[in-house]
Parts: C-alpha cells; structure tokens; sequence
C-alpha cells in the first residue's frame, strides 16, 4: 500500500496572503484540521494547523470590542501564522512508513508532494485509521482469533492450509512484534466458514498459542 493510493487528492490549499478568517471557515466547514500553504505554483512554503488559528483567536478575557477584534482579524494574514518547517511525505512512500513519521513526529497529517515539492495531496491519521481497519477486517463478520506463533518459515502457509482443511478461509490477516517473546510473533486472523471450536483444537494441535478467539458480527 502506497501514500497515492490512499491520499486525498486534490489537495485544499490556501496561498500566504489568505485572510485568518477565510482559513478558519474553510477549515470548520470542511472539517479539515490543517491546510497546506502554496505559492502562486502550487509549491508548498508552509502549512497552517486548526490549532494554530485558535490560538489566534482573542481570548473571551481580551478589553477590546467587537469592532476592533473584526478590524485586527481582517488585517491578520496566514504568512504570519503558518510553520514554514513542513514534513512532507513523497506518494511512492509505503503507508507504514508515512504511520511511523507521523507518530514520531506527534502530527497527524502530512502533505504529499512531488519531486518539485508541488502538493499533490495531503494524507491523515484518518486514512491511516481506515487503511488498519481494513487490513483487519474490520467490520466484517467472521471468527476473529489472536495467536502466538513460532517465528518459523512456512508458518502461515501452514496456517492457511489447516483453515482451508477446515472448509474455511481468509478475510484478513496481520502480524506484530511480542517484544518479551523474541522468538515468536503474534498474529491476528479473522476467518470464514468454520467452527470455532475444531479450528481452535486444530491450531493448538499445530503448536499455535490462541490468545484470544471471538465471533464478530459485520457492524457496517
């Protein structure tokens, strides 16, 4: 999976002479939490947060009026409120590898670019939430299990034979790191058309550990 794949393109941008007003409607009717700030090329030269612009905003305590907080709002440009450092992510770039920069980094989006640093899209913790719940089968029905396994050649071949065996098969399967158990690693599969109980006693008759194994019923 890919960054092309999933971004949303094309990407919402604002220029730096955009008023602070204009950037806050755009961003609560569109209910996007940061906008990519371009030059008169499509160029990338900044990016400004929702957070940014509500830090802006005066404070309920301020002594000015309503006519001159409106005055001070209008004068105020996006130039002076943007982060000109932006982390950017190219569109071959893996999904995994974009997850990881964004939770290194405590951000959660990246504008996509391409080699002339041009925006071409912009991807979220919000795509990456969705690609997992697919990758998981996540709101499918099936029989969901968790297991440790010997880290081993041939293990899911071994895996997928014995639950077509059963007369079952497949929706998804995704494996992770058991950091106190260096040998083994864990894996979460959800199946079809197959009794719970048998292909419990089958994959503990193979050596797999079943943490955890429940019925799901399809939610969307």
């Amino acid at each position: 999976m890919l960054v092309r794949e999933h971004m949303t393109s094309p990407a919402v941008t604002i220029t730096a002479d955009t008023p602070f007003q204009d950037a806050l409607n755009m961003m609560r009717e569109r209910k996007f939490r940061r906008l990519p700030v371009v030059d008169k090329k499509g160029k990338l030269v900044g990016i400004v947060s929702e957070r940014d612009l509500l830090y802006a905003s005066p404070s309920p305590a301020t002594s000015l009026s309503v006519w001159e907080m409106n005055y001070l709002l209008s004068q105020l440009e996006i130039k002076s409120l943007m982060t000109k450092a932006v982390i950017t992510i190219l569109p071959d770039t893996t999904i995994e590898s974009a997850a990881s920069v964004m939770m290194k980094k405590k951000i959660g989006g990246l504008p996509v670019v391409d080699d002339n640093n041009k925006v071409i899209g912009v991807i979220t913790e919000t795509d990456i939430f969705k690609i997992l719940t697919q990758m998981f089968g996540g709101g499918e029905a099936g029989l969901r299990l968790t297991l440790e396994v010997v880290r081993e050649k041939g293990i899911l071949a071994t895996l997928a034979q014995a639950i077509l065996d059963l007369g079952g098969y497949i929706v998804s399967v995704g494996s992770y790191a058991l950091e106190d158990k260096p040998d083994m690693d864990g894996l979460v599969v959800k199946v079809q058309g197959v009794n719970k109980e048998q292909l419990i006693d089958t994959l503990e008759a193979l050596g797999d550990h079943v943490v955890d194994a429940r019925d799901c019923k399809r939610i969307f």
